[in-house]
């Protein structure tokens, strides 16, 4: 009887010892990112303030799918930095394999990324970047804002350069890169013109602030006005409404220059009512995707990866809107 009893016990422990050896070899390694295993990801983006960023978040949600083999953990932080920052730290507590930042202003990243260092935690930032040293993130994808607005200025040096045009501006987000960048490109390119800087005024990349801002700015200037530079197309749409309601007509009376590219504002590029559209393309997912991987696995990559972009006429974005993604 004994010998039964030992028996039975000893195949139980077998079958135990067995179970526990496929369970520890299914189980994750710490850090993520080898052979099969799922990869854990903390998505930090900015918000939805704009159709750009609603195409960039669905680029990045597709991109960290479980098709692709992510877990993402998404957060948006409806622009608010210390939201930002306080997500980003929720990741790191969870022990995510690897993080992704849209920085929402370039300051005030260096504490919580030598936390995420700490933790043996890459960063790739993607979109915007920081001020922060380079040793505290793995890589940045994103777009060459200081180029987007040296083509929207250099159409503007173009087209009024000699006329003593009026010139009021729509700025982004203040403190973010992309504002930042794309005034210095802008003012570059305008240098030496006798193009008349009116005003220029953040409208927080919205259309509701742009149009806010543009109803300020024709209750100031009125008809004096005969050019606006929004850093981006939704600003420019808000500031449509305001034109229209001065009853005056956009794209004739004041002429429009944006950047995106995005559906509305390329619809409003083709029917004549913005004059000039520089691309900042939101499909940043792919590569975004492909970076984490590589980096999670230990491999060298590039510190800055820039996608290129396109500009568009009214003719131009006639021909390529319905082809267009976003």
């Amino acid at each position: 009887m004994k010998k039964s009893v030992y028996a039975a016990a000893a195949m139980l422990g077998a079958f135990a010892l067995a179970m526990t050896g496929c369970a520890g070899g299914a189980t994750p390694a710490a850090g993520g990112g080898g052979g099969d295993d799922v990869i854990t990801i903390g998505f930090a983006q900015t918000g939805s303030e704009s159709g750009w960023r609603a195409a960039n978040t669905e680029s990045m949600k597709s991109a960290f799918s479980a098709e692709n083999g992510f877990e993402l953990i998404f957060n948006a932080a409806d622009n608010k930095q210390e939201a930002q920052i306080s997500a980003v730290r929720n990741f790191i507590n969870q022990g995510v394999d690897a993080i992704v930042i849209a920085p929402i202003t370039v300051d005030g990243w260096d504490d919580v990324l030598t936390e995420a260092k700490d933790a043996g935690i890459p960063v790739v930032l993607e979109d915007r970047t920081v001020s922060a040293s380079e040793d505290l993130y793995a890589s940045w994808v994103g777009l060459d804002f200081e180029q987007e607005g040296r083509t929207a200025g250099e159409w503007v040096k173009e087209n009024f350069d000699g006329k003593g045009a009026n010139l009021v501006v729509l700025e982004g987000t203040t403190g973010s890169s992309a504002a930042l960048d794309r005034a210095t490109g802008f003012d570059e390119a305008i240098a030496g013109t006798d193009v008349n800087v009116l005003d220029s005024q953040t409208g927080d990349f919205t259309r509701d602030g742009g149009k806010k801002v543009m109803e300020g700015y024709l209750q100031k200037y009125g008809k004096d006005i005969n050019v606006l530079f929004a850093h981006n197309d939704d600003m420019g749409l808000g500031a449509l409404d305001a034109i229209k309601a001065a009853g005056l007509t956009p794209g004739k009376d004041i002429q429009i220059v944006t950047i995106d590219a995005v559906k509305d504002g390329m619809t409003a590029l083709a029917n004549g009512e913005f004059n000039f559209i520089v691309e900042c393309n939101p499909l940043l997912g792919d590569k975004a995707a492909e970076l984490v991987k590589a980096v999670v696995a230990g491999d060298e990559v590039e510190k800055r990866t820039i996608v290129e972009d396109q500009s568009f006429t009214p003719e131009q974005a006639a021909e390529v809107l319905d082809s267009r993604p976003y």
